[in-house]
């Protein structure tokens, strides 16, 4: 019984890296490409919203390299690793959509909620790259903000971690993990896994976000079905 029919489904771009120190590991698309189709053979629609820090992250004010520049830089990494990952899906035999908030039209559809919506009816996976096309915006705020465009039931945010914790559970063995907790709270602790401005958005439509491990094999099949895992913002 599949619980969440439409998913918003962040990814981060070290995600992509394995074992590496940056670029793609081709065995965590794969990776990646095998969980998604095992939600998408069940009918869930799925959108996609990936990162670029396993290519380019924001360099500091010493770099010579404007803040709105180098937003910009990043912009353009998500969209190589959008269409590493859209290559992946498609090899798996999925129909996929890549959309980029900054027009390339030879690589990518330009943004437009009735077509991306449409896509999802179609069972198409939708790859929303290039953040949400404007300086100073995470791919956290894209994320919130494209999952509340096309009423998606919920974003998961896939991390390497099995949920939030009042700590760091890498540095802290006693760090405790949250089942649930309230954008109030996400907001008011200063949580990190997301940003506050993603989190209002949430919080605003009434988009639950769900943070889980999602190098944890079938992780993700598991939550669309309803099963009890990570932590949840609602």
């Amino acid at each position: 019984m599949i619980k969440f029919r439409r998913i918003l489904l962040k990814l981060s771009g070290e995600s992509l890296m394995g074992e590496q120190q940056f670029g793609i590991d081709p065995a965590m698309l794969k990776y990646y490409a095998d969980q998604i189709r095992s939600i998408a053979r069940e009918g869930v629609e799925v959108a996609i919203v990936i990162g670029g820090g396993n290519i380019f992250r924001g360099l500091g004010s010493d770099s010579g390299i404007e803040r709105v520049q180098g937003d910009y830089m990043g912009m353009m990494a998500t969209c190589i690793n959008g269409m590493a990952l859209q290559s992946a899906l498609e090899s798996q035999g999925l129909y996929t959509r890549m959309i980029s908030a900054i027009e390339m039209r030879q690589i990518a559809e330009p943004y437009i909620r009735r077509r991306a919506i449409r896509h999802l009816e179609k069972k198409r996976i939708l790859i929303f790259t290039a953040g949400t096309g404007n300086p100073y915006f995470t791919t956290d705020s894209a994320a919130a903000l494209r999952a509340s465009e096309i009423n998606a039931d919920v974003i998961l945010k896939g991390t390497r971690v099995d949920g939030i914790y009042d700590k760091d559970p890498e540095k802290f063995p006693d760090a405790v993990r949250y089942e649930t907790v309230s954008f109030d709270e996400a907001i008011r602790m200063n949580l990190k896994v997301m940003d506050m401005t993603a989190f209002t958005i949430c919080r605003e439509n009434h988009i639950p976000i769900i943070v889980f491990d999602i190098n944890k094999d079938q992780n993700l099949f598991r939550i669309v079905e309803g099963e009890k895992i990570g932590t949840t913002v609602i």
